[in-house]
């Protein structure tokens, strides 16, 4: 199926990022249904739809007319604790942004098979799971791609485009021109874990909470360094509060066994700990820092020989994850680089960054780390060390 201005879009999910992707399309001029089995999801999706557009409204960014017709656009279908996916029929293309489990999602799509036109694309919003094993619970699993939007989806530019090995060439390019449409940064990465943003930022986690674990450096003094050295937006440990420490962790556990358990991906026991105890971050109150109120603010420990040290060795290691991306063929050297700083807010392109620092400084650094922990976690790139050898660059 061609899909145009004209097609009707569904979205499966009214969590945050559900109603997120529906606004999205709504906006853009689509008729949009989504569905989901609570009520009292539907009624949140319809309050925040709503909520969000009259914001739109008094900021200049939308006249009171196109929000209005917006929200005529938006059908909203209830459950009773299972969902209802007739009115599905029509819509040439389904969105799935329903909890992140492999087996909840097949269930999902063999369902939705059986409802929409034969051509209808089937799309995940998946952060992590891989899209061939969601496919594969389709008759037709050629009509299946993953559609990887990030939170929050009216805001965020980027969109990971992510072709399973199944997926029918012209699904892939008719899923990527309509949402390249709607405005936002359009890449295509392989469906490998994590696809490209959620495995190249892990070592942004993962190192700085081995700082933390080797007592190297607290919280508050690794956040300072990436944002004041490191020029971050957030600092990993304020970022992972803000994501949730459950989700976080969800993905790095989902990424560190879906690449058979390489120690470069390995979750950290603090995290874990943080979860059991149902130290969430802002949404729960109390992650790494403590947001209850009256609740002291931790002061970072800024010395520029300490701050530089924290930024050099994490960001080897995130050159190094983009380096191996590249040469795994998760995506182009643009599309890593595009991804990064659109997806994340890097400052800068990782692979650019890369060949701005030198690649023989960044394979120095590796391979002293390694030399020291001897552990597999520090193994340079292959593509890392072909550059050096050719005295070439990751760019280009």
């Amino acid at each position: 199926m061609a899909l145009g201005p004209e097609t009707t879009i569904g979205v499966v999910g009214a969590g945050a990022m559900g109603l997120g992707i529906a606004q999205v399309a709504a906006v853009r001029g689509h008729d949009v249904v989504i569905a989901d089995m609570t009520p009292q999801a539907i009624d949140r999706a319809r309050s925040a739809h709503r909520t969000a557009l009259d914001r739109d409204v008094e900021k200049g960014r939308m006249t009171r007319a196109a929000a209005d017709a917006t929200l005529e656009r938006l059908s909203y279908v209830q459950g009773a604790g299972e969902l209802n996916l007739g009115p599905f029929a029509h819509c040439g293309l389904v969105i799935e942004a329903i909890v992140e489990n492999a087996d909840a999602k097949r269930a999902l799509f063999a369902d939705l098979e059986s409802v929409v036109a034969a051509d209808a694309i089937l799309a995940t919003n998946t952060s992590s799971l891989s899209i061939a094993r969601i496919a594969s619970a389709c008759k037709d699993p050629s009509r299946v791609v993953g559609i990887h939007f990030f939170n929050p989806a009216p805001v965020m530019p980027l969109v990971e485009i992510v072709p399973a090995i199944t997926t029918a060439p012209n699904v892939t390019a008719e899923a990527f021109a309509l949402v390249h449409g709607w405005g936002k940064t359009t890449v295509v990465a392989s469906d490998t874990p994590g696809f490209i943003v959620n495995r190249i930022a892990r070592p942004f986690y993962g190192e700085s909470l081995r700082l933390l674990e080797e007592g190297i450096a607290d919280c508050a003094t690794i956040d300072w360094a990436m944002r004041a050295i490191g020029g971050f937006k957030m600092g990993p440990f304020e970022l992972m509060d803000f994501i949730g420490n459950d989700i976080n962790y969800a993905v790095t556990c989902s990424v560190f066994e879906a690449m058979y358990y390489d120690a470069r991906y390995r979750p950290a026991l603090t995290q874990r700990r943080l979860v059991e105890a149902g130290l969430l971050g802002r949404k729960t109150g109390r992650g790494y820092y403590d947001y209850r109120d009256g609740a002291p603010k931790p002061a970072a420990h800024e010395d520029e020989a300490l701050g530089r040290r924290i930024v050099d060795r994490v960001l080897a290691m995130l050159i190094n994850e983009a380096a191996d991306a590249l040469h795994m063929r998760v995506a182009s050297a643009l599309d890593i680089d595009l991804a990064m700083t659109k997806g994340v807010n890097y400052p800068k392109g990782l692979l650019a960054w890369g060949d701005e620092i030198g690649a023989a400084e960044i394979l120095g650094r590796l391979e002293s780390l390694q030399q020291m922990y001897r552990e597999d976690r520090y193994r340079p790139s292959v593509m890392l060390r072909r550059v050096v050898a050719a005295k070439g660059r990751l760019v280009g």
